[in-house]
């Protein structure tokens, strides 16, 4: 009533200081951690590319799915890493003139990029998977038991890495990967354990089948976040009417329109909104408070802002 939210194009009140709004509170609240982030990456990822290669061989020579299957997630996984390094990288390099808000959405492009990568590892394993049902394969148990415990402790030590850097959706991804190894590992374990004692190759498929069950449905979570962030969705933890209710009830404010929230990269929003204001010489002030209400109360730290005079009344 009186209040209306359109999506429309929006300018801004003030460009430079955006840029600055945004630039900032990112350098103090994100330099610290990406050494350490950038660190924890490549750990992990020099752990994974040399225990995927002694996977591999032992899966080759012991005739393991579980094992194989687990190998090629862990190259997958190296390629992610690498991809998320990367990307923490060019995250890191400042605004240009051509890239005014920087590069830091090559975060949300690597989460993407690594979820299409786990949609392919799951494709084949279930491929793999489905062929070894039909013809049965002899599985040597001891190799795989060694191995798998080997990469019980590796995924354990990669995902206390990984757990000290930047979160964000790259890192979630990229902990689904290590999750998915994890389990992978212990499939593995429990494959050769049983095949030990009873025999029973067919359990080596049947639990490829679950590890890709189970990392089939976070990475369409993932894949889902990533593609909402690239098409400037609304952040799913914030309710548009309600941030917008805010704005127009604030003191000084008749009426909020163009109002637009969405996601920069990971743990960063942004909003612009044109506002009709009672008094355009209480603006500085009315300006400081929104502000506050804005961070404080929704996260939100690049905010751009329109003033506008009172619009006369359409008939009565």
């Amino acid at each position: 009533m009186g209040h209306s939210h359109h999506s429309h194009s929006v300018s801004s009140s003030s460009t430079v200081r955006g840029l600055h709004v945004h630039h900032d509170p990112a350098g103090h609240s994100h330099h610290g951690a990406r050494p350490a982030t950038t660190r924890a990456m490549l750990g992990a990822l020099i752990l994974t590319t040399l225990f995927a290669g002694v996977e591999a061989l032992t899966g080759w020579w012991s005739g393991s799915l579980a094992l194989l299957s687990d190998a090629g997630h862990m190259v997958s996984d190296a390629l992610s890493l690498g991809l998320g390094t990367l990307a923490v990288w060019i995250g890191r390099q400042p605004p240009t003139q051509r890239h005014s808000y920087g590069l830091q959405r090559a975060e949300i492009l690597s989460a993407a990029l690594n979820g299409l990568i786990l949609i392919a590892v799951i494709g084949f394993i279930v491929y793999e998977a489905f062929a070894r049902m039909t013809h049965p394969t002899p599985v040597q148990p001891f190799p795989v038991i060694g191995v798998s415990c080997a990469g019980l402790m590796l995924n354990a030590v990669n995902g206390w890495m990984l757990s000290r850097m930047e979160k964000g959706l790259n890192a979630r991804a990229l902990m689904i990967h290590v999750l998915g190894d994890f389990l992978g590992s212990l499939a593995a374990l429990i494959a050769g354990l049983v095949i030990w004692q009873t025999g029973w190759m067919l359990i080596d498929p049947i639990l490829s089948l679950v590890v890709a069950g189970l990392m089939l449905n976070s990475t369409l979570q993932i894949l889902s976040e990533a593609i909402h962030v690239l098409m400037e969705g609304v952040p799913t933890s914030l309710s548009l009417r309600e941030v917008g209710e805010a704005l127009s009830h604030a003191e000084g404010v008749c009426a909020v329109h163009d109002l637009h929230v969405w996601t920069l990269t990971s743990g960063m929003l942004a909003l612009s909104a044109h506002l009709e204001v009672e008094s355009m010489t209480d603006w500085p002030d009315q300006l400081a408070r929104l502000r506050e209400l804005l961070m404080g109360h929704y996260g939100i730290e690049q905010i751009t802002l329109q003033p506008e005079p009172v619009r006369p009344v359409r008939g009565a």
